[in-house]
């Protein structure tokens, strides 16, 4: 039961990486509005998002396969956390109700953050991964 919980966890944080880094690649404006509202405009450029894309593909794979783990799992966890602290008001305030800027759909990045916590925590215990005897 425990192995298959991994499991899904693992797919479901690697197909979220492929997403975000997908849409990178694909839809280029939408990576820019995003940096300039939630990241301080820092990642605006085309060139180095679509190079995070790329990157945030082959994460997305890793993570999916469980392979590379103990190089794949600390990069998802610092993605997921800036992804959190990017959207901290949200997380604090959902509604909006005190803080500028909050939306409760952001909300689920802290879940987003506390899965990669978990899966990270428990990579010895994913049994179904690529490399789990190289963890």
């Amino acid at each position: 039961m425990k192995a298959g919980s991994l499991l899904v966890l693992r797919i479901s944080l690697g197909l979220l990486m492929l997403i975000w880094g997908i849409d990178k690649l694909v839809n280029v404006e939408h990576g820019l509005e995003v940096s300039k509202h939630f990241y301080l405009d820092l990642f605006s450029s085309t060139t180095l998002l679509q190079a995070f894309g790329a990157l945030q593909i082959i994460l997305g794979l890793a993570v999916v396969l469980g392979w590379l783990r103990r190089f794949a799992y600390p990069v998802l966890l610092l993605i997921t956390g800036a992804t959190l602290l990017g959207v901290w008001r949200s997380v604090v305030d959902p509604w909006g109700w005190y803080l500028e800027g909050g939306n409760v759909l952001f909300y689920p990045s802290l879940i987003i953050f506390a899965a990669a916590w978990v899966l990270y925590c428990f990579r010895d215990e994913d049994t179904r991964a690529l490399d789990r005897h190289g963890r």
